[in-house]
């Protein structure tokens, strides 16, 4: 490996600096001035199903969003593929996906990589293993990091090639991956592929400060969690006291369709989120407080590109042969 150019971006895997001060935020890192309210505004779950990919598409042409994240496993993934390619400046980045929703429409998802390949992340179907918390455990319990990394790369795979220029990677259902072995392989894996990650508990972005890297300053928002009474002026109340800084919001915008029944809560959600960021109402919001918002463009410039590791594969068949560390999952 050839040494670091000096304008190289920091490398994740690389000891920290005992010597350095305080971590800079990450708007600063990424050339902001100081006081700067800078969001990533982030459509999750394009490639579900094509409402919900319709609306991610206005809600980032039309609406507030900067950009969205897409499932490859998904009954949608086709359609979305081809309103990618049919718009070669939406920025996208990869929603990687080992788990399955529970009130998806049709079958379960199947893996992107061949079943026999992965069979530590299925069920006795061939089917990926529910969202649910007891889902999510059992995955984050059996899962092989070399099938994993398997999956992950078919992910990947079929969201790059000609007319697709992915941003990062993120996490569905899983927040950082899971477990910390299956994080060290994203981020390898970004690195691989030049891609940003999104990482949002504690230890690993303390870890990744300290490495120079820009990741979110503050707690990330998933809008599955904010409460659908009055949902409008809870995100203007987010909006007037968003604090400077890098901060990410994970919206899921989705279009009401004949189907939808009255209580279905999952499509509320979506139908209220694609309703905030298209309403004039919420740029005017941005204006309002000074806020600017953006996608993951600004920070894949400044994370790890291929030059800047060796192409050791990311795992191998006898990696982290000791037992895995617990599980993390998204509430």
């Amino acid at each position: 490996m050839n040494p670091p150019s000096p304008h190289s971006p920091p490398n994740p895997h690389s000891p920290p600096n005992p010597q350095a001060g305080p971590a800079p935020l990450a708007t600063e890192l990424l050339g902001h001035p100081p006081g700067t309210r800078l969001p990533l505004l982030n459509c999750d779950d394009f490639g579900l199903d094509e409402d919900v990919n319709l609306a991610v598409v206005e809600a980032v042409e039309h609406g507030v969003a900067a950009s969205c994240s897409l499932m490859t496993c998904c009954p949608g993934s086709a359609h979305a593929l081809r309103l990618l390619r049919e718009r070669p400046g939406l920025p996208f980045g990869i929603h990687l996906t080992l788990v399955c929703d529970t009130d998806a429409p049709g079958p379960r998802w199947g893996p992107v990589a061949p079943a026999a390949a992965v069979p530590s992340l299925l069920d006795a179907t061939g089917r990926l293993l529910p969202a649910t918390p007891d889902g999510r455990a059992r995955l984050l319990d059996r899962a092989r990091p070399a099938e994993v990394e398997r999956e992950f790369r078919a992910q990947i795979e079929a969201a790059t090639g000609p007319g697709l220029h992915p941003t990062h990677l993120d996490f569905h259902c899983l927040a950082d991956a899971g477990r910390p072995d299956l994080l060290d392989l994203a981020l390898a894996l970004g690195a691989e592929y030049g891609l940003a990650v999104r990482v949002w508990l504690a230890p690993a972005l303390e870890r990744l400060r300290a490495r120079g890297l820009p990741v979110v300053d503050h707690p990330f928002l998933d809008s599955f969690t904010v409460p659908l009474d009055d949902k409008p002026a809870h995100y203007a109340r987010l909006l007037a006291a968003l604090p400077p800084g890098l901060s990410e919001w994970a919206v899921h915008p989705g279009l009401a369709t004949p189907t939808t029944r009255p209580g279905d809560d999952d499509r509320r959600v979506r139908r209220s989120d694609h309703a905030f960021l298209v309403d004039p109402r919420t740029r005017e919001l941005l204006a309002e407080h000074g806020i600017t918002v953006t996608d993951y463009r600004p920070l894949q410039a400044h994370w790890p590109r291929p030059a800047d590791r060796d192409t050791t594969p990311a795992v191998s068949d006898s990696f982290n042969t000791a037992a895995p560390a617990p599980p993390t999952v998204e509430p």
